[in-house]
């Protein structure tokens, strides 16, 4: 992974300056501190800031083709490189480096823009073809890796993250309206939109394609296809054999870099399948190095999973112990790395757990994320299912007593017998033609959190316009798919992408340097899971089941059949406690809330008195939860771009100069440098 940014001018703007770019380089160097480089011709300028894990010598960038005519700055990997380039060179291409990057370039030299459906990866990147003065931003199929970009004063500026497209100066960072009611309302802004006004993000498998005027067309260049028949009769061996198969292929793809890949071990059933079979791949004389986190609150600690999973593996397993003072002190950061509000503290931990990565000289992780999407091991599969076996018949007391089963890690047993647990998954019971009804009581409940903005911002927004939109972006036919695959579907492109691989994932992570990876999205893996029936993933209230029988040939019986425990953090209890009130105070007064003015300030004044329970040793409700860290972190993240950001800006600055410099390719009519075979400045 690495940091990637630029400015393509309109036809009559000068050329951009390099001082721009670095200033914008430099909020991107902990996505790539290992060095950086630069290339500008009349029209264009692109940055990249290097973390080195393939071709550590010789893969600098800019990267470009034989005659110069195309130059690119990518960020991610391609996985399947190798096969890629030795079909190049079978057609006579030649290669000037020994990494995956320039194999993009020389795939768009032989296909053009059918290149990015070859790659196997997860990636964003920006291809300048000066022959056909375009310029092509590019992401991954699922969103794995971030890309934003706008367009102002006759310029498109790009960058891996928002933060850098506001250090240039040409735009100043504003909090859209629009896209924090969809983080009040499903916890994160779904691509195209971001929580900053005039911003946008490529969405996920989507390649923009912009013109010297800026003008750009946009083309999807992969859609899911859950509908075809190729699987419906496989049968239950078959299956585990075909997806062991699969799990093999993309995680040994995975292992591929010139540095030591590591593991997360949650304790949880998909990070135990892919540590097993990473070691098995590795050999005998292989090490693993395995990472976990454990809680100090018992009610999230999974220390004994994670051990048992280690001492299976016989891995080097390291472990961070995350306290409420750890969550406290980290939470300001994460939501700088984020840029969003955040209505959970998740990410805080897995910040925390990249920290440790870093310190022990490990710079890229397997992960696994997906698992429950493709496999359909979240709760929210489950009670889409029981809800619609309820709405059949809605008097029935018997049907919605399912309901307790799957909520095991929530509250006590008579808690969830209450009426009251009843009449929240009673609502919109008969609704079951509603194209989001798995998801719909679940924005409803986080949409309660809207209340705590402004009333400008409320009169703006509406749970009806936010799922209007979405499903605007859903793929063609999906409204056809049966109702488990529409669910995962929606939870793909609405959760997914936007918050899990990017605030608990690709945002935390590179924080510190460190590349997550996803065996579980390999492209091939997903498709081919999307297309299984759904009886290989979920019977009843049994979840994953083709994904545990493959565990079940190379995982401790406690793993494999253990019931799913979400990954949670701790929130009012850490954060809005009398240190965490002590700590915070000066971003929840009432006078920073009216000074922003995103916040109703007497609302939320009013839900902050509600943490006086915490102190007689109450709880509060997850709404609450919600409410109270969304509010916070929207106030951290105004003051991080606003007041604070000429300091962040500073100190990017400072670690730039320290950076060395690898590529520095000047070709703009006001200079007269050129570049030598390697790209380096000579």
């Amino acid at each position: 992974m690495c940091g990637i940014t630029g400015i393509l001018g309109g036809p009559s703007a000068p050329p951009v300056s390099a001082e721009e770019l670095r200033r914008m380089m430099a909020m991107l160097v902990n996505r790539g501190p290992d060095g950086y480089g630069m290339y500008r011709d009349d029209r264009i300028g692109l940055g990249h800031t290097r973390l080195s894990l393939i071709d550590l010598e010789g893969g600098h960038q800019p990267i470009r083709n034989g005659d110069g005519s195309v130059w690119m700055v990518f960020n991610g990997e391609i996985f399947n490189y190798v096969e890629l380039r030795q079909h190049l060179k079978s057609l006579g291409h030649s290669f000037y480096t020994e990494g995956d990057s320039e194999v993009i370039v020389q795939c768009y030299e032989r296909y053009g823009a059918d290149a990015w459906r070859m790659l196997n990866g997860q990636f964003a990147f920006a291809l300048w073809d000066s022959r056909q003065r375009k310029l092509w931003l590019v992401r991954d199929r699922l969103g794995i890796v971030p890309l934003h970009y706008t367009v102002t004063d006759g310029h498109l500026l790009f960058a891996s993250e928002a933060k850098a497209l506001f250090a240039g100066g040409r735009i100043s960072p504003r909090i859209s309206t629009k896209g924090l009611a969809e983080v009040f309302i499903r916890w994160s802004a779904t691509p195209p939109s971001t929580v900053f006004e005039g911003v946008s993000q490529v969405p996920p498998a989507t390649a923009l394609c912009f013109d010297e005027a800026l003008g750009n067309i946009q083309s999807r260049y992969w859609q899911p296809n859950p509908a075809t028949s190729e699987y419906a009769n496989i049968s239950d061996s078959d299956a585990a054999d075909a997806l062991d198969a699969h799990m093999k292929r993309s995680i040994a793809l995975r292992l591929r870099a010139d540095v030591p890949v590591g593991a997360y071990v949650s304790g949880g059933l998909d990070s135990s399948v892919i540590s097993a079979i990473a070691k098995h791949l590795l050999g005998a004389a292989g090490t693993l190095d395995t990472f976990g986190i454990r809680f100090e609150d018992p009610r999230f600690d999974e220390t004994a999973e994670q051990r048992l999973m280690a001492n299976a593996l016989q891995s080097r397993h390291h472990e961070f112990l995350c306290g409420a003072a750890d969550i406290r002190g980290a939470l300001d950061e994460v939501v700088w790395r984020c840029e969003t509000p955040l209505l959970r503290t998740a990410p805080v931990p897995m910040f925390l757990l990249s920290r440790l990565v870093q310190e022990t000289g490990v710079k890229t992780v397997l992960t696994g994320e997906g698992a429950d999407e493709l496999f359909a091991g979240y709760t929210i599969f489950k009670e889409d299912q029981i809800r619609r076996f309820w709405a059949r018949q809605p008097q029935s007391r018997m049907r919605p007593a399912l309901l307790r089963r799957i909520h095991h890690y929530i509250g006590s047993a008579d808690a969830r017998s209450t009426a009251l647990w009843q009449n929240f998954f009673g609502q919109n019971l008969e609704d079951t033609a509603h194209p989001f009804y798995s998801h719909l009581i679940r924005w409803q409940n986080t949409a309660w959190t809207l209340r705590l903005l402004s009333p400008e911002i409320r009169g703006a927004a509406s749970l009806g316009g936010v799922m209007a939109e979405l499903a605007d972006q859903m793929p063609e036919g999906w409204l056809d798919w049966d109702s488990l695959t529409r669910a995962q579907f929606t939870e793909i492109h609405s959760f997914m992408s936007s918050y899990l691989l990017s605030c608990q994932g690709d945002r935390v992570a590179m924080a510190h340097g460190v590349e997550a990876r996803y065996p579980f999205l390999d492209p091939e893996l997903v498709d081919f899971a999307l297309a299984l029936p759904k009886r290989q993933k979920l019977q009843g209230l049994h979840d994953k089941i083709v994904l545990r029988r493959i565990a079940a040939r190379r995982l401790p019986e406690a793993i494999w059949k253990r019931k799913k425990q979400p990954f949670r953090a701790p929130i009012a209890r850490a954060v809005f406690s009398r240190e965490g009130m002590e700590q915070f105070g000066n971003v929840l007064s009432p006078a920073a809330l009216a000074a922003h003015g995103l916040c109703d300030a007497q609302t939320c004044a009013a839900l902050l008195r509600r943490t006086d329970r915490l102190e007689k040793g109450q709880s509060l409700g997850e709404r609450e939860e919600m409410g109270l860290i969304g509010m916070l972190t929207l106030g951290l993240l105004e003051r991080h771009f606003g007041s604070g950001f000429a300091s962040h800006l500073k100190e990017g600055m400072a670690k730039l100069d320290r950076m060395p410099l690898h590529v520095s390719v000047d070709q703009s009519s006001a200079h007269t440098s050129h570049q030598n075979t390697s790209g380096r400045r000579i």
